[in-house]
């Protein structure tokens, strides 16, 4: 019997795979419980749409993310931080404060979790800072740290 999976079952599948499974496994079990369908035509024309649909969102993301790369990169955003004689700072410039201040001056939402700082900034002057907004996409914000 082929059953196409609603979500995912060990060692038999991921969701949306179409399975082969015997009869008894399929209706008592996967079909029972909700956890798969029989493979029949109208079923596997709706696994098609769905795949269809996740496939024109995912390049709907994509797009936008890249778009977002394109304005990040020729934006920046300026960071206050206290600094003592020397210019020598009191702490660092952590990625919640980053986030804050592109929400601030840019308005817009950067996760500070996808901001992947390798040091944390404790110098005044300007930084570039690596955001991940897709998995295959890396913007790069300008970050200007200035003495508050």
């Amino acid at each position: 019997m082929k059953v196409i999976l609603l979500e995912d079952v060990k060692s038999v599948g991921k969701k949306n795979e179409i399975v082969e499974v015997s009869d008894a496994y399929g209706r008592n079990m996967l079909i029972r419980k909700k956890l798969g369908v029989e493979a029949n035509s109208r079923t596997l024309n709706d696994l098609k749409l769905r795949n269809q649909r996740a496939e024109k969102d995912a390049a709907e993301n994509l797009a936008a993310a890249k778009q977002l790369a394109e304005d990040l990169k020729a934006r920046q955003v300026e960071v206050k931080i206290k600094a003592g004689e020397g210019g020598r700072t009191f702490g660092s410039v952590s990625t919640k404060e980053i986030s804050e201040a592109v929400k601030k001056q840019l308005d817009l939402e950067l996760d500070k979790k996808k901001m992947q700082l390798t040091d944390p900034i404790k110098a005044l002057g300007f930084y570039d800072v690596p955001v991940k907004l897709h998995p295959q996409v890396t913007a790069t914000l300008r970050v200007h740290v200035v003495e508050g």
